[in-house]
């Protein structure tokens, strides 16, 4: 599972943020903290803001020989409650990037909060990300929730019809609500608004006890413990790039 990728080398000039953010060293903004304080070098030369690198160039963080892009990897990984998703919070217990070890650089596509488990996908291809991002491809996403008193008929199809949002000023799209026990449901999201499904329940007046995301577009959570992942190859992937709507850089 934690096989390290081999690289691959670029085949045109980049700007040296973005090299050293494929090669999975840091993000474009840590890489530029890099760069500005000499702790990069370009052919044995400190490096400056802006400096482009081309294939052939040797690149070295703190005297480390650097390699080029690497392969695409994407993930679905189980997201434990209490994991914040977010590289940097100095307020947080548990940040995600602490918690996976993986030898690539990768990025969720889509949040959870930090009291929600479950899946989240993530890739270091920034085409995939932007397609399952954008709302307006209406990309599925399900969960199992928990509420914290009886769920009525009315609140079922009150939720499936959709939700005046009074705090965002927006109503959410209508969606598919299914009742699977007195307190629980699940609901399949074509929309990512900011802690939409607890917004949508204390709209009604209801409180959410539990919420574990099950399935992004064809992704399942499946047989995945918390904290665990696993590496998205063959069909799976490619159905996951063709309904993302992105050819990505795992099939240019």
């Amino acid at each position: 599972m934690n096989d390290k990728k081999q690289f691959k080398e670029t085949a045109e000039e980049i700007r040296l943020n973005k090299y050293l953010a494929q090669a999975g060293i840091c993000s474009r903004r840590d890489a530029d903290k890099l760069i500005e304080t000499g702790q990069v070098s370009i052919n044995d030369k400190i490096a400056s803001p802006g400096t482009k690198v081309v294939p052939g160039d040797k690149v070295c963080v703190q005297g480390r020989l650097i390699g080029g892009r690497q392969d695409t990897a994407v993930l679905a990984y189980y997201k434990p409650l209490g994991v914040i998703c977010s590289e940097r919070d100095k307020h947080a217990d548990r940040l995600l990037s602490d918690e996976l070890h993986f030898p690539v650089r990768v990025t969720y596509a889509g949040r959870l909060d930090k009291d929600s488990e479950g899946l989240l996908l993530l890739t270091n291809d920034g085409k995939l990300i932007d397609a399952l991002m954008r709302g307006a491809n209406r990309h599925e996403k399900e969960y199992v929730v928990k509420v914290k008193k009886e769920i009525t008929p009315e609140f079922l199809d009150a939720m499936s019809k959709g939700v005046y949002l009074t705090e965002l000023d927006k109503r959410t799209r209508p969606c598919k609500v299914e009742q699977t026990g007195k307190f629980t449901f699940h609901i399949v999201l074509t929309q990512g608004l900011n802690r939409q499904i607890r917004r949508m329940c204390r709209e009604l007046d209801y409180q959410v006890h539990s919420l574990k995301r099950i399935r992004v577009a064809n992704i399942e959570l499946g047989q995945l413990r918390p904290g665990e992942y696993r590496v998205l190859k063959g069909n799976e992937l490619k159905e996951l790039y063709r309904i993302a709507g992105s050819k990505g850089e795992a099939y240019e």
